[in-house]
């Protein structure tokens, strides 16, 4: 298959003809069936017919994805939800007043016209609206109704950027459309509304305490922060290892001196075994490390930044071969959740807890 790109640089009413005409074209490219990559503000997903079973069929074939693994639905129109949701609560009426259009999945009791190849088999489907410019006109122009996962192999480190989405798609599906970069950085988060009280099942940019601000008691699914259970997926991302790079990937929990000392003395011994070593690391304690690569997500007091930045390097240690990895932990509060969520799920929670730290 040859993979057309577009280049789209305007937003909102700024598109230029020929781009909304590329855009037109894109969305009749859903239509017929096939697969369409596009910028979104957290990152990438790689979008298909979410009404047409086939299209969901070659998503997962695409992604290596497997079938149980739901995906997420993304429409451009809040009264289009009504044709995909069986029932629409007024908790999820609230939630989408607040914060859509925006970073923010809502679980929902699914209509018949949602085939279960989009839902992974679950009577439930995930739904949210995009607010980027050009995901909203693609959605628009493709149907309305567009299931995206991220436009990554399945279990990579998810694209913030269109060049990370050629990587791994080119060949795969016939369109990238390239928008720039990422806004957020992380996938957005999800919320089931099908349970009571409602329950966060992947965290990310709209926190937890966002969510209560409006509805009040919310609570965190408990595997979120550690090794998961057997249990089929009830949302993207739970079940299997996803944001992987290809180097094993150690966190260490500690206080700064400690998390320095070990990281330096892991990355001696595993380069004196012929490993390339790669740190992660904040601006606070960058100088002190000593590795073949160290890469810094930004200051802990920016934790937006830091979200923006870790795809990004968790890819750029593929690029430079680095076989050993080694990150600092972060707090597990507001966005620092959903960072750690992702570091953990890319270390396939292998995670060190120095002495005299109980994170």
């Amino acid at each position: 298959m040859n993979t057309k790109i577009i280049r789209i640089q305007g937003q909102g009413e700024n598109f230029s003809g020929g781009e909304d005409m590329a855009l037109r074209e894109a969305g009749e490219v859903l239509r017929r069936g096939g697969l369409v990559a596009f910028p979104t503000e957290t990152v990438y997903g790689l979008g298909g017919d979410a009404l047409n079973p086939e299209s969901s069929r070659k998503i997962y074939a695409a992604k290596g994805r497997p079938a149980d693994n739901p995906l997420i639905v993304h429409i451009a129109r809040t009264e289009d939800l009504a044709r995909i949701a069986d029932r629409i609560s007024e908790s999820a009426v609230q939630l989408a007043r607040a914060f859509w259009p925006g970073p923010l999945t809502m679980i929902l009791h699914k209509s018949q016209e949602v085939p279960y190849e989009t839902t992974g088999g679950l009577d439930t489907v995930a739904v949210r609206m995009p607010s980027h410019q050009v995901a909203r006109r693609l959605i628009s122009y493709g149907g309305g109704y567009v299931a995206a996962p991220s436009a990554n192999l399945s279990g990579r480190p998810s694209p913030t950027s269109a060049r990370y989405v050629k990587e791994d798609m080119d060949g795969r599906i016939d369109v990238i459309i390239d928008g720039g970069d990422g806004e957020i950085g992380l996938e957005s988060t999800i919320v089931d509304l099908t349970v009571s009280p409602p329950q966060v099942l992947r965290p990310g940019f709209i926190t937890r305490d966002m969510l209560a601000g409006v509805l009040g008691q919310v609570d965190l699914d408990r595997t979120l922060l550690r090794a998961d259970s057997g249990q089929a997926p009830r949302a993207p991302g739970m079940k299997y290892r996803h944001y992987a790079p290809q180097g094993e990937l150690t966190i260490v929990s500690g206080q700064a001196e400690q998390v320095t000392a070990y990281i330096n003395a892991c990355a001696a011994e595993d380069g004196s075994r012929g490993h390339k070593v790669g740190v992660i690391a904040t601006d606070e304690e960058l100088p002190g490390y000593r590795a073949d690569l160290v890469c810094s997500l930004g200051s802990r007091r920016d934790e937006e930044e830091i979200a923006r930045r870790l795809y990004g390097i968790l890819r750029r240690f593929d690029d430079e071969k680095v076989t050993r990895i080694y990150s600092e932990c972060f707090d597990d509060t507001g966005l620092g959740q959903a960072i750690m969520n992702r570091l953990l799920k890319a270390a396939g929670h292998r995670l060190v807890v120095l002495e005299g730290n109980q994170k």
